[in-house]
């Protein structure tokens, strides 16, 4: 690749800006501030600063919302997935795919790519490498000016007598304490639980193993035999890194029978489905996630084609496992179909909903509804994953399992991948993901203009700044009662 243009990346910021003011955007700030014992309340506080969360931030600057913070407790640049745990070469997603943009052409990651090595250079590019779509998110998080705090944990949430939440955070290390009066929770995959792994792994040393999203040492796997579990994306692409960095063996066990070939929800991808799947009826939204799961999304063919090059990897389909034990300083992986000895295993098994493992949400989870809580599957429909799924509201807050209980969940608000069900494909993806802050970030901008409606009235019978000033006409008759 040739050294990118910054003249070029100059210029687009510029026209950015350009297109911004022309648009007049970001609009003037409008949200009455408040203070609590000598603290500013801060009006929506982003959990987590990847994709979701700085989309979100840039659509509530976009409608006048500026007293709003993003914290991550990810270093600057390491936000998200993008430069830790994934691992693969490309995204899978189309590179046309304008995703955070929010509908301002020199936002997109094509404006971004083309700036700096030029229009050819795009119509030769298959999809975005993986590293620098994470350095486009960087960029555009500078390009809009967003509050994002770097090196910050929140350590846990609470909901407060007077309607507001206290936040407990760790800043570099140091406890501090944050009002807000909305929290969005643009935490990803994991966003409401954690890594999933097979409870046959509790007996099992953790040295003999890993979940395809921890910190994996692959140069220490060179000259093992290892294994990876799973057919889907993360498990191809942490197989393949485990073979470039020089495993003598691979073996991929798949419980299927064959590899998923077709991405459904890609097949019907549409703005109808991205604006329509929110209204649904229940039986409708469960019948459209339930086969897209049973189908299962495929691994891109990139990221198989890249196992399949070296001949020490083995495909073993039809083969979930039964058993996993501890032969002396390897492992023994029983199968269906065998028996195979290992040095370390890999976990591609995705991630749950377990509020447990999730401490911040500990004064909360009790009281939320999950769609098992109060729906009944269609006969032969039944799906754990959809039954655990948060069952939200229209702007993605969370619902009470008892009405009343705890009224402070309609501020707190789940902008991740759970939220698919209730909203559709809108928080955890790329394709829709602008679609999804712009809807949650109106309905925060709703709730904050009704809940200080008393303010806003007081400032329309205040407002006094006159437009005429008398001198601009003679009144007729007036001018004719003086003459006589």
């Amino acid at each position: 690749m040739t050294t990118p243009d910054t003249a070029g990346l100059t210029a687009l910021e510029a026209r950015l800006k350009q297109d911004l003011g022309w648009l007049e955007l970001p609009s003037k700030s409008w949200v009455p501030r408040r203070m609590v014992g000598g603290a500013t309340v801060v009006d929506v506080v982003i959990i987590g600063a990847g994709m979701a969360g700085l989309v979100t931030s840039g659509m509530l600057k976009r409608l006048g919302v500026d007293n709003h913070l993003v914290l991550d407790r990810a270093a600057a640049g390491k936000e998200g997935p993008w430069v830790s745990f994934a691992r693969m070469r490309t995204l899978r997603s189309p590179k046309e795919l304008t995703g955070p943009a929010m509908g301002l052409p020199a936002l997109t990651f094509r404006a971004f790519y083309e700036a700096q090595y030029g229009e050819a250079a795009w119509k030769a590019l298959d999809r975005a490498p993986r590293t620098m779509w994470m350095d486009y998110l960087i960029w555009y998080r500078r390009v809009l000016g967003l509050p994002i705090r770097n090196g910050v944990s929140v350590e846990r949430i609470h909901a407060r007598a007077d309607g507001l939440f206290a936040l407990d955070v760790r800043d570099g290390g140091n406890p501090r304490k944050l009002l807000a009066r909305h929290v969005v929770l643009a935490t990803g995959r994991d966003g409401l639980g954690g890594r999933y792994v097979p409870p046959l792994t509790e007996r099992i040393d953790r040295r003999f193993w890993a979940h395809s999203a921890d910190d994996i040492d692959f140069d220490a796997l060179a000259g093992k035999r290892v294994a990876v579990v799973g057919a889907g994306a993360s498990a191809m692409d942490n197989a393949a890194v485990a073979l470039e960095a020089g495993a003598a063996r691979l073996d991929l066990f798949i419980r299927r029978t064959d590899i998923p070939r077709i991405n459904k929800f890609t097949g019907i991808g549409s703005q109808g489905v991205v604006h329509g799947f929110a209204g649904l009826s229940d039986d409708w939204k469960w019948r459209f996630l339930d086969h897209t799961l049973n189908a299962q999304t495929p691994p891109p063919r990139q990221s198989v084609l890249r196992v399949s090059a070296y001949p020490q990897a083995h495909f073993h389909l039809g083969s979930p496992i039964n058993d996993l034990a501890v032969a002396g300083d390897h492992l023994i992986v029983t199968t269906p179909k065998g028996r195979y000895a290992t040095d370390f295993i890999v976990f591609g098994t995705g991630f749950k909903v377990d509020f447990a493992l999730r401490p911040e949400l500990a004064e909360f989870a009790p009281h939320i509804r999950l769609w098992r809580d109060r729906f009944t599957p269609p006969d032969g429909m039944d799906n754990a994953e959809l039954a655990h799924s948060p069952d939200l509201g229209d702007s993605f807050e969370f619902l009470e399992k008892v009405p009343g209980a705890c009224p402070m969940l309609s501020r707190l608000h789940c902008f991740n991948y759970p939220a698919t069900l209730s909203h559709g494909k809108l928080s955890g993806d790329i394709p829709a993901i602008s679609e999804g802050a712009d809807r949650l970030a109106r309905s925060i901008v709703r709730r904050l203009f009704v809940d200080d409606r008393a303010i806003h009235f007081d400032n329309l019978k205040a407002f006094a700044t006159p437009e005429l000033l008398g001198d601009e006409w003679t009144d007729a008759d007036l001018a004719i009662s003086s003459a006589e």
